[in-house]
């Protein structure tokens, strides 16, 4: 379902799968577009986080190794 018909149906938007693999900045647009009133939290994966739910808050995952770490 798009964000269109999201809205088209009077559905609000709880997911957001195709920000997988964007930065961290183009993933927080593409939410702001759809839930402007998003309070957004980039969190390291496997970091521990609270079970208290809240319905403007969102949270992107992250922590994908980009680059070769290397020593220098």
């Amino acid at each position: 379902m798009s964000s269109s018909d999201d809205v088209a149906s009077g559905c609000k938007r709880t997911s957001w799968p195709e920000v997988v693999g964007l930065t961290i900045k183009e993933a927080k647009e593409i939410i702001l577009m759809d839930k402007p009133d998003a309070d957004i939290v980039v969190v390291p994966v496997g970091s521990a986080v609270t079970e208290d739910f809240r319905p403007n808050r969102v949270r992107i995952f992250v922590g994908t190794v980009a680059e070769i770490p290397h020593v220098g």
